[in-house]
């Protein structure tokens, strides 16, 4: 099962696990009530798996591909590593799915504290349009994704501060309970 947890101030490597001390964990339910959304799948039957064409068909997740991110496989590696830590958000929601390996994302909550959520195999997040996030890999410095995406994909992320967005504009709605 995904672990999440509230993350501590430190600016040290992204990589490490950052808890706030004491620890604060966070659940499920409250991923949910920001939009968050997991399923755990079987990640090594992913060509052929009835339950992710499920997710897919009902959720209208038309496009789909690849990615890996480690030095030897990602070009320019070093900047999209800096480029998926800023923190930014999407016009359209964010659907990862972890095939192999591990990383983080970072969502804020309604308070805008980091929560981190561990990401490893089997793993699949949907993280709602406008919600501020960043990725980063943990220790092991290496993950095999899937993206998805309803219709064409747009991987165009904007940086903090974009409030000015209509999506973001609706998630703030939405975390005040008037969407």
């Amino acid at each position: 099962m995904v672990q999440a947890w509230y993350m501590d101030e430190s600016t040290d490597d992204p990589r490490m696990p950052h808890r706030v001390q004491p620890d604060r964990p966070v659940g499920l339910e409250q991923l949910r009530t920001l939009g968050v959304l997991y399923w755990k799948l079987d990640a090594d039957k992913y060509e052929n798996d009835p339950e992710l064409e499920k997710i897919r068909k009902d959720r209208n997740y038309s496009w789909m591909d690849i990615i890996t991110i480690c030095k030897d496989a990602l070009p320019n590696y070093e900047e999209k590593i800096k480029m998926f830590f800023e923190e930014h958000l999407h016009l359209d929601e964010e659907i990862r799915y972890i095939l192999e390996g591990s990383g983080y994302f970072d969502v804020r909550d309604k308070e805008d504290k980091w929560i981190r959520i561990s990401m490893e195999k089997g793993d699949m997040i949907t993280l709602p349009a406008g919600i501020y996030h960043r990725f980063t890999l943990d220790e092991k410095n290496y993950v095999k994704a899937m993206r998805l995406f309803v219709g064409e994909p747009v991987w165009t992320p904007y940086n903090r501060p974009a409030d000015h967005f209509d999506a973001r504009v609706q998630y703030v709605r939405f975390l005040e309970g008037r969407a």
